[in-house]
């Protein structure tokens, strides 16, 4: 049974250098993942969808089939990895991390839709959780969505920084906005939180121009805050940049490691 778990581990992991089964094994999950994407996709256009209904639940069906059993062997053979080791304590650990909830969160709501239909509730915005899920799910497969990642987590304070600065602008921004122009737009500035639309469409730079100033107190103010939009959304751009070239040179400098005993290989 150890050894059926080992390798069930060593298939459903990461694809090693030379472990075949496990290579197709990822390039099937990959295929699958995508298609499902696609399928769901697809079905949200009802001239598509209405072709053959019952294919498309099948197809689903497989593979929410096919998703469940490999969740459950995941979660059954983590216990090789040395940080899940314990049959009971590291099986839960191994559930709550990021990727295992991925991996729950692409199944979950078809077993939702199908078990709280009966009540007759509509979960269709499920779709939505589905779709994302599984998106997701690809970053297992590729370096350079977990690169990503990584930058994401190393930046995560400077990221969050950002992020708060641009909310308090954006209050700031809503506020001034609603003083200047609610005396002559009552509807468009109805209230701080209305107003709310507008910063956002401008500091963004997207300015659909549904909204817009006529006072001139209102006009100077949109020119400035539209400056400082452009500034300020930059500078995630640049943080992330910088992550990815510092993330990009930790990994061309660091020591290859030999797979068979874990020394660098020089050191071979």
């Amino acid at each position: 049974m150890a050894s059926l778990k080992k390798k069930v581990y060593e298939i459903i992991e990461e694809a090693e250098e030379g472990n075949r089964a496990s290579e197709i094994f990822d390039i099937f999950l990959v295929a699958l993942i995508s298609l499902n994407v696609v399928a769901l996709i697809v079905s949200t256009v009802e001239e598509l969808f209405q072709i053959s209904p019952r294919a498309f639940h099948l197809f689903e069906l497989i593979s929410v089939g096919v998703f469940s059993v490999e969740y459950l062997l995941r979660v059954w053979s983590c216990t090789e990895d040395s940080k899940y080791s314990h049959p009971l304590w590291g099986r839960l650990r191994y559930i709550i991390s990021p990727l295992a909830l991925i991996d729950l969160l692409a199944v979950m709501p078809v077993f939702l839709v199908f078990f709280v239909n009966l009540r007759g509730l509509d979960l269709r915005f499920l779709r939505v959780v589905r779709l994302l899920a599984r998106i997701v799910r690809l970053s297992r497969y590729f370096s350079s969505l977990q690169t990503l990642g990584g930058v994401i987590q190393t930046k995560r304070g400077e990221l969050l920084a950002v992020v708060s600065v641009l909310f308090v602008l954006l209050v700031m921004t809503s506020s001034l906005m609603f003083f200047a122009e609610h005396e002559a737009q009552p509807e468009e500035f109805a209230s701080i939180p209305t107003a709310m639309w507008w910063s956002i469409i401008t500091l963004t730079t997207v300015g659909y121009g549904d909204v817009f100033p006529v006072t001139a107190a209102g006009r100077f103010l949109a020119g400035v805050i539209a400056i400082v939009g452009i500034g300020l959304f930059a500078l995630p751009a640049a943080i992330l940049g910088s992550g990815f070239m510092e993330e990009l040179s930790d990994e061309r400098n660091s020591p290859a490691i030999c797979p068979h005993c874990g020394k660098r290989i020089q050191d071979c």
